[in-house]
């Protein structure tokens, strides 16, 4: 799949490639961050994550609706 898109990326101008690889290098720095901070504080995701959910059992949540976004 990385090779495929590659070989698409490689027939763009050169300023569009260059967009594409700062998008991409952007997001594996983020992940990396991302994988970093989680592992320092795994507890702290299970919270976020137990918080939401009791948010959204109280019906402090809503379906989104693309049409209105």
């Amino acid at each position: 799949m990385l090779e495929k898109a590659i070989a698409k990326a490689q027939k763009l101008s050169a300023a569009e490639q260059n967009a594409i690889a700062q998008i991409v290098i952007d997001e594996i720095e983020s992940e990396r961050r991302w994988e970093e901070v989680l592992a320092k504080s795994p507890g702290k995701l299970r919270k976020l994550a137990d918080k939401a959910w009791a948010e959204h059992e109280a019906g402090g949540s809503q379906e989104l609706d693309p049409d209105r976004m």
